[in-house]
């Protein structure tokens, strides 16, 4: 079991900063992925980041060059850095974690942080 909580979601004008904090249960040594979705209103969720091993991140089209995902082994925490911001990345923002088990993989979740940017 792996449980995480998200902070550091809020209010924000247009072109500003924030940037989310993903506390784990356990140590991200033993997660083989974490990473960020966010589901807007009447939306699908959707990927934002994903970091593997080693803190290799991919990104969504959509944030890459104003996102950026990173971990602090020692905290278990893992972070969403996010610049540029606009209108459109008003979302609801969910850590998300993977862990293998046995022959498949378990996936978590947090509680979801409320980010808005206003225009």
């Amino acid at each position: 079991q792996v449980q995480l909580v998200e902070s550091g979601g809020g209010l924000v004008q247009a072109g500003g900063s924030l940037r989310l904090s993903c506390m784990s249960s356990r140590s991200i040594f033993s997660i083989n992925a974490m990473g960020w979705y966010r589901q807007a209103p009447g939306k699908q969720r959707e990927w934002v980041a994903l970091m593997s091993s080693g803190f290799n991140s991919d990104y969504a089209d959509s944030v890459k060059g104003r996102f950026t995902a990173s971990g602090d082994n020692a905290k278990n925490t893992v972070y969403l850095q996010m610049n540029s911001l606009k209108p459109e990345d008003t979302a609801v923002y969910y850590c998300y974690a993977r862990v293998a088990t046995g022959p498949g993989f378990s996936d978590y979740w947090g509680q979801g942080t409320q980010v808005t940017v206003a225009s």
